[in-house]
Parts: structure tokens; C-alpha cells; sequence
């Protein structure tokens, strides 16, 4: 299977490079090159040709940030392994499977729809849409696989950007993840896909797009004795070698999925004057200024969570309780929210006096919930209803609930000018849960010349005391059942960074105090601390070029102040050795090793049934303190890039105590294949 895939793979890369040779270097009617076309050569040459722009949105009111469109060849290899998310990044050890950041200042929001947390890499999101403006019509396919037929994994993904016009663009994307995973019982199948649409006018504006995601995975619960990866001759009679799938795992017949979707769109009337603009000595135009936008938003939410287990010997040896079913497990929560906004802006700059833009906001929310229940479970026998675990003292979880939310808010910013930027905005929750609600946000930057360069200092800190999820409050299912009254949690953090260009230096810092933080405990269940705990951050990225040798390297350094309820790595270190330069005048390469590595800590266990990640029992075990080595080369060919990679090349060399969760060991070593080509039509 991996010969043919690596067949397949050389035939379609030779093809994608004749026909991307050919339509570069296609001669013109006579059969010489115009000047025009050498012009154009040596545009792609140089991967000169105009790309066009990309940005985000803010929520709710729809602003705009900037972002990039994804053709860099640099580290392009590492779209292919579960380290691509971050440097100290806690998974089942799949692509596309379960996983959290462990550099705390990096990790997002908990979602209300808590399952979400866990694939959170693999997702779609608003915060992650972007939007295309380009100069021509613009697919970017991808495709990468790796190990054999036992072993296999596939990820095909494709984004399309196209304008009509100046004003009008749309846009479209796919990612499939179809992995097996290198040990029983880890199957993933990730299919994501969307599209985007926006029209930009003097007086209207319109962006929008439609999410969706269905993504299952195997749950295997880990393996069932770490000696396997650690000392395999202890348990095989001095065989020191063991194939990865003849691995015996805790569950063999479990799995998650979580389906779901969005759609989003903001429209926004601006009310302005037109204005005479000279072009040059003798032409001029007349352009729309806009002073105020009307803004209204609306957002639409599904999600679905389904967990399914079928081999009951197995359960009783993972699970305590059975509150719905003690034979078999077959549940699903779901999850509907709805968020109308309405806002108005007073815009930056259309007169020299507007200094800063100001705007105004307030947004309606609601979330519908719907949980399993005893009723809807299949008729039980006698006996069956008699190993029924008896629901906790005190507990009672409807079956649906619906919730309503009202927020105002606002923001001041300022995003021009060469020396300070800022912006500044505030929250208030009005009615529900979220009554006496507030979260406050401000950030800073400046750049100032110092020995013939820009230098930038940025600034950011917030406050926030907010409601917990409604899940986290009142949670039904086989295994799992609680019914809490969490008080706010209340979060101060600070944060700063210095961008030194001439030294290649970025130096960041920040603090984080939470209190009534709320975590999944040894039992699994959500608790929420009382006291107080700080995070303290500092990062130092530093980059080294010695002509084609370049060496990057980012370390961070972060202390939790209660490592019995946040446990975190206290040093990461992600350092890239490599050779950058053109071979044939037209090749560009990147060859050289990277590594992954952070200190051990007792790291944070993984529960299948909630798709959460808790701190460990009494047993504990340590995991980090392991170098994650790769070797790769990276290629560009105008339009087209390329990569090979061995991935974790450092397997039993160092050390053996691959684990990256408590009994969740890395991939093995494996040759790994990718081809993307930018279709420019």
C-alpha cells in the first residue's frame, strides 16, 4: 500500500510540475518570448506574482483583521503531525484526534459546547475564517499521506478564492483527515468543509460564510501497560521489538463524534460624504468617506456530540458508574445557539479630527440543550435496572433547557497612525446567567527607530468575570452526571512583547491570575477552586542566519502557582535547523531538522466518554522530558510545494518514554509525503 501510495504520489507530482512548467514558460504565438513573458518569468521566479490580501473577523460587529493566505514554504511539513498545533501540544497521538496546548497562554476559550475543546485544532471557527481578496481566481490544493496499509493516513484539503469584482469576492474550502492511527483502535475521520461570500460597497457591506464539520474518532482509552513502548522485552520474553497495532489497549469498540455547523453574516450600512480626490496634477475623483456604520449581525450554531460503546467487559474495567445503561452506551447531547447583534460605529479618520473610531453594540443570545435521559434509553429488563448506578443525592438534570442571553458592549480603537495604536472594549452581560457579567480588554503598540530600524513594544491586558457554560453546570450521560452552582470565574492577565528586527529577537512576558477557576478533577467530574492561581509566562524567539544556515529557535518558560489542579510543562523549547537557498535558479529548498521538547510534568489525563482532559488520580505518572525529532526537506517549484519527512527519527535512541498524555505514546517513526499546487485560473 505504501509503495503505491509513493508511486502515485512521483507520478502526480511529475505531472503537476510539467504542467506548471509548461504554463510558465509557455512561448508566445511566434515562438519566442516577448519581453512581456521574460517580465513574467521572472515575476515567478521570484514568487513576485500578487497574491492579493486576507483578513478575519471580529465578533460581533464584523471588523476587520488582517491575516495571510497560506502558500509559505516554509515548515511546510509539519501540516502532517499533531506537533503542527504547538510546540507542547497533549494529544491521543492521531492527526486529527483529540488534544490540548500545554503553553497556557496559547490555549482558547473553553466553548460552551465543551466537546468541542478537545478537537479544537481540527475545527472550523469564526476566529479561523478568513476572506480572500485576489487579483485572479485561486485554488490551493493540498495532499499528504503516510504509513502503510495498516498504518495509513490521508489529508486532502482544497481553498478556492475568486473575486467578481473589486467589491464582491467568494470563496469555498475542504480539509479531510482519514488516519488510522498507528495503534488499535485510533481511527480518525475528519471532514470539514465551507463557504465564504462578501460584497464591499461604498454604502453597503455584506460578509459571510457557512461552517460545517463531521468528525469521528476511535477511542481506545490507551494502552494497557506502558512497557510496551518503555521495555517491550520485559512483557515478550526478551523481544525488544513489537509492532504499534498488536499493542493491547484499554477499549477497542468506543468511539466519539461530533457534528455540527455554522452560519454567520454581518451587514453594515455606512452613512458618509463623497469627497473630491486629487489623483495628480490634473485628474481627480470623487470617493465615498464614510463617518458612520449601522451594523447588524446574526450567528446560527448546531452542534452534536455522540458517544457510542458496545463492549460492556471493557467498560466495567474503565467506567465506576452506569446511570442509562449498564450493557452498552449510546448517547448524544446537542446543542442550538442563536446570536442577533446590532451596533453602530463612528469610523476612524474620515475627518482629521476623528482620531480614534468609537462603537456601540448590544447582542441577544439563546442556547437550547437537549440531553440524554433514562426515559429514552431502550427498554432495560429487571436486571438490568438493577446495575443501574443510582443518580448522585441531590442531582437533577432536565432533559432540555433553554437559555437567554443580553449583552452591551463597546470599543475605542485606534488602527492608524505610525507611532501608537490602540484599542479598548468592554462587555456587560444584562440578563440570564450572565447577569453581572464584565470583561475588559485593552492593547497598546508603538514602533519608534532605533539604530536604523523599527523596533515594536505591544501591550495587552484584560479582566473578566463571566458565568460558567451551562454544561459545566448540569451534564447527564452513562457514565457521567453532575449538577453544579459555579460561581463566576474572575481572570486578570497582563502580557507585553519586544519585536527586535536587526538581532532577529522577539521577547514576550505575561501574568495571569484566575479565581473560581473551574477544571475536570481526578474523578473526571468538573470542580471549581476557590482560591486563587497565577500563570507566569515569558517566551524569547530567536533566529540565527549564517548565509544558506539558518537556525530558529522559540523557548518559553511558564509557571503554574497549583500544579495539583493546572498542571503545566515548565520549559518548552521548538528549535529548526536547517539550509535555505535556490538550486537550478528556480528551486527553492529548505532542508534541515527540527525537535519538540518540553520538561515532564504529571500531565493531564484524557476521558473518552466527555472528550475532556483531567488531572490524575493517585497513581501519577510524568510525561514530557522526550526530544520529538524530525528530518525533512521542503521544495517550491513556482506554483508548486512539496515535501518528505521522517518523523520522529530519534524513536529509541534517546530515551523510550515516548508519551505525550499518561499512557498515550507518540507515533512512531514513519516516512511522510506532501504536494500542494496554487492553481492560479
Amino acid at each position: 500500500m505504501f509503495s503505491k501510495n509513493v508511486l502515485l504520489f512521483s507520478v502526480l507530482f511529475a505531472s503537476v510540475l510539467a504542467i506548471s512548467a509548461s504554463a510558465q514558460m509557455r512561448p508566445s504565438m511566434s515562438g519566442k518570448a516577448s519581453s512581456g513573458n521574460k517580465a513574467d518569468m521572472k515575476k515567478l521566479n521570484t514568487d513576485s506574482v500578487k497574491e492579493g490580501s486576507a483578513w478575519t473577523l471580529t465578533f460581533p460587529l464584523g471588523d476587520h483583521v488582517e491575516s495571510t493566505i497560506d502558500t509559505l514554504t516554509y515548515n511546510y511539513q509539519r501540516t502532517s503531525i499533531p506537533a503542527m498545533v504547538s510546540d507542547a501540544y497533549a494529544s491521543t497521538g492521531n492527526l486529527g484526534a483529540e488534544g490540548i496546548n500545554m503553553i497556557y497562554f496559547q490555549r482558547p476559550e473553553r466553548q460552551p459546547f465543551f466537546f468541542q475543546d478537545a478537537l479544537d485544532a481540527w475545527l472550523p471557527s469564526f476566529r479561523k475564517q478568513k476572506f480572500y481578496n485576489v487579483y485572479v481566481p485561486t485554488t490551493i490544493l493540498s495532499y499528504g499521506f503516510a504509513g502503510n496499509k495498516q498504518t495509513h493516513q490521508d489529508r486532502l484539503s482544497a481553498t478556492f478564492a475568486g473575486n467578481v469584482n473589486r467589491r464582491i469576492g467568494i470563496g469555498a474550502m475542504v480539509d479531510y483527515i482519514h488516519s488510522k492511527g498507528a495503534y488499535e483502535a485510533q481511527a480518525v475521520k475528519d471532514f470539514v468543509w465551507g463557504f465564504s461570500g462578501y460584497y464591499t460597497g461604498d454604502r453597503y457591506e455584506m460578509q459571510a460564510f457557512y461552517q460545517n464539520y463531521s468528525l469521528i474518532n476511535k477511542e481506545n482509552g490507551g494502552i494497557t501497560d506502558d512497557l510496551y513502548i518503555t521495555d517491550p522485552a520485559e512483557l515478550q520474553g526478551g523481544v525488544d521489538k513489537i509492532e504499534t497495532k498488536s499493542i493491547p489497549t484499554r477499549l477497542t469498540a468506543a468511539h466519539n463524534r461530533i457534528t455540527g455547523d455554522e452560519l454567520f453574516m454581518t451587514h453594515a450600512y455606512k452613512i458618509g460624504f463623497w469627497k473630491t480626490q486629487q489623483v495628480n496634477d490634473t485628474l481627480s475623483r470623487e470617493v465615498y468617506v464614510p463617518m458612520t456604520r449601522i451594523i447588524y449581525s446574526f450567528d446560527l450554531q448546531h452542534h452534536h456530540h455522540l458517544f457510542l460503546n458496545t463492549n460492556s467487559t471493557q467498560a466495567r474495567e474503565f467506567w465506576t458508574n452506569f446511570y442509562l445503561n449498564p450493557d452498552r452506551t449510546d448517547e448524544d447531547t446537542r446543542m442550538t445557539q442563536m446570536t442577533h447583534s446590532i451596533g453602530i460605529e463612528l469610523i476612524e479618520g474620515f475627518q482629521k479630527w476623528a482620531k480614534f473610531g468609537l462603537s456601540a453594540y448590544a447582542s441577544y443570545q439563546t442556547q437550547r440543550f437537549k440531553q440524554p435521559t433514562a426515559f429514552e434509553q431502550p427498554e432495560l429488563s429487571e436486571t438490568q435496572i438493577a446495575n443501574l448506578t443510582p443518580l448522585p443525592a441531590g442531582v437533577s438534570v432536565p432533559p432540555t433547557a433553554n437559555k437567554s442571553y443580553l449583552w452591551v458592549g463597546g470599543r475605542l480603537q485606534k488602527d492608524k497612525g505610525s507611532l501608537i495604536r490602540y484599542a479598548a472594549s468592554v462587555r456587560f452581560g444584562l440578563v440570564g446567567d450572565v447577569a453581572g457579567d464584565l470583561e475588559l480588554d485593552g492593547k497598546i503598540s508603538s514602533r519608534f527607530k532605533l539604530f536604523g530600524d523599527s523596533v515594536r513594544v505591544q501591550a495587552n491586558a484584560s479582566f473578566s468575570n463571566k458565568a460558567q457554560p451551562y454544561l459545566l453546570q448540569h451534564y447527564i450521560s452513562n457514565h457521567f452526571v453532575w449538577s453544579n452552582d459555579f460561581g463566576k470565574s474572575r481572570n486578570y492577565k497582563v502580557e507585553g512583547e519586544l519585536l527586535i528586527p536587526w538581532t532577529r529577537t522577539t521577547l514576550g512576558a505575561g501574568v495571569e491570575n484566575i479565581q473560581n477557576l473551574v477544571y475536570f478533577n481526578s474523578a473526571s467530574l468538573p470542580q471549581q477552586y476557590g482560591g486563587n492561581v497565577q500563570i507566569v509566562s515569558a517566551r524569547l524567539n530567536q533566529r540565527f542566519k549564517f548565509g544558506i544556515l539558518h537556525w530558529d529557535n522559540t523557548l518559553y518558560y511558564q509557571k503554574s502557582s497549583n500544579e495539583n489542579i493546572l498542571p503545566l510543562p515548565q520549559f518548552t523549547i521548538y528549535s529548526n535547523l536547517y539550509l535555505k537557498f535556490i538550486a537550478f535558479k528556480v528551486l527553492k529548498l529548505q532542508i534541515g531538522l527540527d525537535c519538540d521538547y518540553y520538561t515532564s510534568y504529571y500531565g493531564l489525563d484524557y476521558q473518552p466518554a466527555t472528550m475532556s482532559f483531567h488531572v490524575q488520580g493517585d497513581d501519577k505518572v510524568k510525561v514530557g522530558n522526550y526530544p520529538l525529532i524530525n528530518a525533512y526537506v521542503n521544495a517550491r517549484l513556482y506554483r508548486t510545494r512539496f515535501y518528505i519527512l521522517w518523523s520522529h527519527v530519534n524513536q529509541g535512541m534517546l530515551s523510550k518514554n515516548s508519551f505525550v498524555l499518561p499512557h498515550y505514546p507518540m507515533n512512531p517513526r514513519r516516512l511522510e509525503f506532501g504536494l500542494s499546487v496554487d492553481f492560479a485560473n
